[in-house]
């Protein structure tokens, strides 16, 4: 397995976690695949919206290939006997909850038949993009502090879809420095960003490589 690379110097979309996770719940598990689980918990937690999200064990299968369905199922059941998780069986699934006093009125609600997910707003997985810091390291290189600053400044001036589509083009141009993703970008915001622009950059592939960004290049 590769060593992990580390983190920057400065990054966001931190995941919050209460700190009666620490003070309470952390103490109480026993099993590596039981703190997996409930650490991407809360991750995926934190991604949902509507009145009343909830997890199932396909969702928990679909982020973390090395658990197999049986270690993810007995380690939610083992978080469900901890009380950090509730369990609500609907019409045949198992849908999990953060352990809330809502949480266990649902579960009450459902045996009533009162309750059905139908009926609250459907819970959704957010888009959630790349943060800028992610993107340079994963596709350009390391970071240094310099640079993180310089990064940080971009994100202020720059939308992050057009971070992330400058980065994209700098690697399928096979020029990879932070010089040349900032012309794109100041270029960008001098000439605008239209379907023109990208119409142009299909017939003419040399169009960002030319010109006022040639100084950039390293042949």
């Amino acid at each position: 397995m590769t060593p992990f690379k580390g983190f920057p110097d400065s990054f966001t979309g931190g995941i919050l976690l209460p700190e009666k996770f620490f003070n309470e719940v952390l103490p109480l598990i026993d099993s590596l695949d039981e703190l997996k689980i409930c650490l991407q918990f809360f991750r995926l937690h934190g991604q949902r919206v509507g009145t009343d999200p909830y997890l199932t064990a396909e969702d928990f299968l679909e982020e973390d290939a090395t658990i197999t369905i049986e270690g993810v199922r007995g380690a939610l059941a083992r978080a469900g006997e901890q009380g950090i998780l509730v369990m609500v069986v609907n019409q045949g699934r198992n849908l999990y909850f953060l352990n809330t006093p809502r949480a266990r009125a649902i579960k009450l609600a459902v045996g009533k038949g009162t309750w059905k997910p139908d009926a609250a707003f459907a819970p959704v997985l957010q888009t959630s993009r790349p943060n800028v810091f992610e993107l340079y390291e994963k596709n350009i290189g390391p970071l240094t502090p310099i640079l993180s600053q310089m990064l940080e400044e971009a994100e202020d001036d720059y939308p992050a879809e057009w971070l992330e589509e400058a980065i994209k083009l700098a690697v399928k141009k096979n020029v990879r420095n932070w010089n040349y993703v900032e012309a794109i970008l100041r270029s960008w915001k001098e000439k605008g960003r239209n379907e023109t622009d990208r119409r142009n950059d299909q017939e003419n592939p040399r169009r960002y490589i030319e010109g006022d960004l040639a100084d950039y290049i390293k042949h």
